[in-house]
């Protein structure tokens, strides 16, 4: 059988964790639910599968961090994850599907039996984000021990492991041994519904004082405390800076006349909306000393307009950000004086920064857009398909 001009059939899984509505999981579905249906097939949703026991699960994590200031991860149990298998399994009984896909769901498929071949994505595992990520940090010994239990079963289960930075997918090969063929590093795309075009994007021009734009909704976790160091130190270095800060409000002691604070904007709402891609026009630099990162979909934003990214070589973020192509990445240990130095250095370099803009834009074209992640997923599941096809026992014929 060739798979390579079918339309296939694809469940879509929806993931325990994206109940909750904070979840930036959605938008990102979003975009992959519209991409596989146009290059892989037709997608079936299966539906958000509401478990009342998790209700259950929140009494227990409540009661844990109160007791024993240890958290209870219950959306990744042995229980929740049973519930989950026994009620998808009804939901896919009777349906025919190629492939089920999803995405951040191997918690979801841990327990599922099933011979319909399981695709998964995430940005990154439970092995990786221990310690790294607050929540996945101080649990308890047993939460610890099913979450990452039921990662590798799900990972066992799956017939591709799909990540968008080398870090997530090093950590499924090492930590859960999967089979390193079904594993693959698929960049995800901008979350953007009408990125600007190729040439308005390249012919962007630096503004008369250098505007560094931090997008984040956690002040600390995205290194807010940093950013604001640079500010300063750049001032000091005479390089006139502003910093605007999008999506969360800073402790009242980060306080300057150059930093302009936006608590939020909602990218459903119209006028908020264009508000967002105004700030990615006008900025010289999408700057992010983050602390942790499984990736940054920000950083792919961010070069849709050909807007330099300045980050830390931390997590996933080298899956998006390139030294030299679409930004520059320091070690953990940066402090504010050497993003200063380094904001400076470019910026003060006139054919440096229009070749960083150039650059910035072509990583969006080439491998940071939601097509581009479409067409090679679509390659990998197909390939993968017309493996499993001819590695399949044939079928003898008897005459009588």
């Amino acid at each position: 059988m060739t798979y390579e001009n079918k339309r296939l059939k694809i469940a879509f899984l929806t993931a325990l964790t994206l109940q909750d509505k904070r979840s930036s999981w959605r938008i990102t579905n979003s975009y992959m639910a519209q991409v596989l249906e146009k290059y892989c097939g037709e997608v079936t949703y299966v539906d958000p599968i509401n478990i009342r026991e998790l209700l259950i699960g929140k009494i227990v994590n409540k009661s844990t961090q109160t007791l024993f200031k240890k958290g209870f991860m219950y959306y990744h149990s042995f229980y929740s994850a049973r519930k989950y298998a026994k009620i998808l399994s009804r939901k896919l009984a009777g349906q025919s599907f190629d492939i089920i896909f999803g995405p951040s769901c191997a918690t979801e498929v841990a327990f599922l039996e099933t011979d319909i071949p399981i695709v998964l994505t995430e940005d990154a595992n439970i092995a990786s984000l221990l310690n790294y990520y607050t929540q996945f940090s101080n649990l308890l010994k047993r939460s610890l021990f099913e979450a990452n239990t039921l990662e590798g079963m799900g990972l066992q289960r799956a017939s591709l492991a799909l990540y968008p930075s080398e870090w997530a997918a090093q950590s499924g090969r090492e930590n859960y041994h999967i089979d390193g063929q079904k594993v693959h590093t698929v960049p995800y795309g901008a979350n953007i519904e009408n990125p600007p075009s190729g040439e308005v994007a390249r012919n962007r021009k630096k503004s008369d004082r250098c505007t560094l734009l931090f997008i984040g909704v956690d002040w600390l976790r995205k290194g807010g405390e940093i950013a604001f160091e640079t500010l300063l130190k750049l001032e000091e270095i005479g390089i006139q800076a502003e910093l605007i800060i999008c999506g969360c409000i800073p402790p009242s002691t980060f306080s300057h006349q150059r930093m302009k604070v936006i608590p939020f904007l909602d990218k459903k709402i119209e006028s908020q909306r264009r508000e967002m891609e105004r700030l990615f026009e006008t900025a010289d630099f999408l700057f992010l000393p983050t602390r942790s990162e499984a990736y940054g979909m920000v950083f792919c934003e961010a070069s849709s307009f050909g807007l330099p990214s300045i980050t830390t070589n931390t997590g996933g973020v080298s899956g998006a950000v390139r030294d030299g192509e679409n930004g520059f990445m320091l070690p953990p240990e940066a402090r504010g004086a050497e993003y200063a130095e380094l904001i400076a250095k470019i910026y003060r370099d006139d054919q440096r920064y229009a070749d960083l803009i150039k650059s910035s834009r072509a990583a969006f074209e080439e491998r940071l857009n939601w097509d581009a992640w479409g067409i090679t997923v679509n390659r990998l599941i197909k390939g993968m398909l017309e493996s499993r096809a001819n590695s399949a026992p044939a079928e003898i014929a008897f005459s009588g």
